[in-house]
């Protein structure tokens, strides 16, 4: 069994189209990881460059301790699941499930004993002496299932094995995968369209869309925390409500409205800490997103609720044990047209209400979702980015919270008032900058989210180790720190990566080649990034990875990017030719400011006047600038 690796994985097609883009994620053996989304967004894609069916245009694939970029799908020790069946309709059940065992020349035995126990299994030893045409959908999809199975794979992957069922009989078949991934313990992926297929198989869930990644999680945390709008809308059913809105901060307090209605609601602005100022406005626009059984109508609940907004009723769907509302929360709108006041609420099957009848609803604030109009993405995200706090500078001494922390030389600005942002990566507990009380340590996905007070104020912090509850102290990294006044940026962070433009070359160079213990002279092809007036080595391997991602002209023709951190770019002898512009002064760390042709680079160390940049190579990140690919 075995865990699988893909990093920056791209899929690019001659004619630019990008099916794939940037896909990184870790599988942890004997995992159900489901991919889900709608048609073309690059699910299946990626599951046929796993299975080495599609090529890789960027990236490393690792299954096991293998990369297996160019491994054959035949030495891959995958086997595939696909929705057509793809039986041989002249072979019996027992013959298709034992073709592939046969091509590889296995003891007639072996192939015995495998295909019977995968029948056993699947519950189709009574067919094993049919063709395919004397058995249903789900019995057909029972043998290609089986015949997957006793090639005891590594990895298992279903490319939309049950969408040609009828709605019954795909609740058996994934009743009967989950069950047959819990007998097999190995690694499964599968690719759906269908959400409830995805919320009730997975362990983890991956979203996609537009061939790009846009949340991995479990199913809970999913429907629970989504990252964005589009992940809020395509998990849960019935699609959670989204109205357009802006958000006003009047002092501890923040007002929600709902555009285009008369409907506001009132909530404490500690559940906004996450949120940055900005949308705090009453300008920004954002959607509120809340989900149907998030809106009650029962009258207990609506009668002890402080959040409560006016619907008109426009329709009931009953569905049973439960009924979906529907309305709008602005008077004059007509609750079927799809828009951003029309309402669905879950409600019992008790609740009366009748079309045309305008009825209070309670919102359970707990469970409302916030994302920002533009990009669409949370604006109150799992794992903060950052620390919104009110600051003052006075006397070289950054004061916030009841905390002082003298400023190193480096960050320059009058006294006054000043809006701070502090990275929660900024922060690290067991320092002395100030005392603190942490009161939750959460673990999400492998990250752990820290949340303590200061100064009354909750504050967010990420560790890689668990954090214990209880009073402690921290260290602030001023280097990532911004200040911000009157809706300007006067101190900014200082960058943590530097670009350089440069190209791949190739040229010929003489070596000492040993042949027979004796030593001659030969000419060989030697690689090299360039950039500016500086050749680095590259090594056959980064090389090789770059000429098989772009193609032999453009890997030397084209415009690459070469990424770096400040800590990987050293002053020597040979190198990047550059010229030292200042030099700021974190107290701990200095930074010389270069200046690389057009390009400005923080590089760590002190340094004056002209010098050498030499990249560490093996820290290099290359990136196809045309396409936007990051090939290592």
């Amino acid at each position: 069994m075995a865990g699988l690796s893909l990093k920056h994985i791209y899929k690019v097609y001659p004619n630019g189209t990008k099916a794939v883009n940037d896909f990184n994620m870790e599988i942890a053996d004997k995992e159900f990881i489901v991919f889900v989304g709608p048609s073309g967004c690059g699910k299946s894609t990626t599951l046929r460059m796993i299975a080495g069916l599609e090529d890789i245009s960027a990236g490393e694939l690792m299954i096991g301790e293998n990369v297996v970029n160019d491994m054959e799908p035949k030495d891959r020790d995958i086997a595939m699941v696909f929705q057509n069946y793809a039986l041989y309709p002249h072979m019996t059940v027992f013959e298709n499930i034992a073709f592939g065992l046969r091509l590889r020349k296995l003891p007639k035995d072996e192939i015995n004993k495998r295909v019977t126990e995968a029948a056993e299994i699947l519950g189709i030893t009574e067919y094993l002496g049919k063709k395919p045409k004397e058995m249903s959908g789900g019995q057909r999809q029972r043998v290609s299932l089986g015949r997957a199975i006793v090639r005891e794979p590594k990895v298992m992957l279903l490319d939309e094995p049950l969408s040609n069922l009828d709605a019954k009989l795909r609740t058996q078949m994934r009743s009967e995968i989950a069950k047959l991934h819990a007998k097999l313990q190995t690694t499964f992926i599968y690719v759906t369209h269908d959400q409830i297929e995805a919320m009730t198989m997975g362990t983890r869930i991956v979203v996609m869309k537009s061939g790009f990644v846009q949340q991995i999680d479990t199913p809970k945390n999913l429907y629970n925390y989504p990252g964005n709008k589009f992940v809020a809308g395509f998990i849960g059913t019935p699609q959670m409500n989204f109205f357009e809105g802006t958000l006003l901060k009047k002092g501890e307090e923040v007002e929600i409205k709902f555009e285009y209605s008369d409907a506001k609601i009132t909530v404490p602005y500690s559940m906004m800490y996450k949120a940055r100022p900005s949308y705090l406005d009453g300008q920004s626009k954002v959607y509120i997103g809340l989900r149907a059984e998030a809106v009650s109508v029962n009258p207990e609940v609506v009668k002890a609720s402080k959040f409560k907004i006016k619907v008109r009723v426009s329709h009931k769907e009953e569905l049973g044990n439960q009924t979906l509302i529907y309305g709008d929360i602005n008077m004059d709108g007509d609750g079927y047209t799809e828009s951003s006041t029309r309402i669905i609420i879950s409600a019992d099957a008790t609740a009366e209400c009748k079309s045309g009848d305008v009825i209070d609803a309670a919102l359970d604030i707990s469970k409302v979702h916030l994302f920002d109009k533009e990009t669409e993405q949370s604006i109150l995200p799992r794992i903060p980015e950052y620390n919104y706090i009110d600051c003052e500078v006075k006397e070289g001494k950054l004061i916030f919270l009841g905390a002082e922390l003298k400023l190193p030389p480096a960050i320059k600005t009058p006294d006054g008032k000043y809006e701070l942002l502090i990275p929660t990566d900024a922060i690290t507990t067991g320092g002395k900058d100030a005392a603190i009380t942490v009161k939750d340590c959460e673990n999400i996905n492998g990250k752990y989210v820290v949340s303590f007070e200061l100064g009354e104020r909750t504050m967010f912090a990420v560790a890689d180790e668990e954090v214990k509850h209880g009073k402690a102290k921290i260290d602030v990294d001023l280097k990532k720190i911004s200040l911000i006044k009157d809706g300007e940026t006067v101190v900014e962070a200082m960058p943590e990566k530097i670009r350089l433009e440069g190209k791949l070359v190739k040229e010929k160079v003489v070596e000492q080649v040993e042949t027979d213990g004796k030593f001659k002279k030969k000419k060989v092809i030697k690689f090299f990034l360039q950039i500016e007036d500086c050749k680095l080595p590259c090594p056959d391997s980064a090389a090789t990875k770059l000429i098989t991602a772009m193609g032999v002209k453009k890997a030397f023709t084209e415009k690459l990017i070469y990424e770096c951190s400040p800590y990987d770019l050293t002053v020597a002898e040979e190198g990047i030719s550059a010229s030292v512009e200042s030099v700021l002064d974190y107290g701990k760390e200095k930074f010389a400011v270069c200046k690389i042709g057009e390009t400005t680079a923080c590089v760590y160390g002190e340094a004056y006047g002209e010098v050498k940049l030499l990249p560490a190579v093996d820290k290099l990140s290359v990136i196809q600038a045309a396409n936007d690919i990051r090939i290592i």
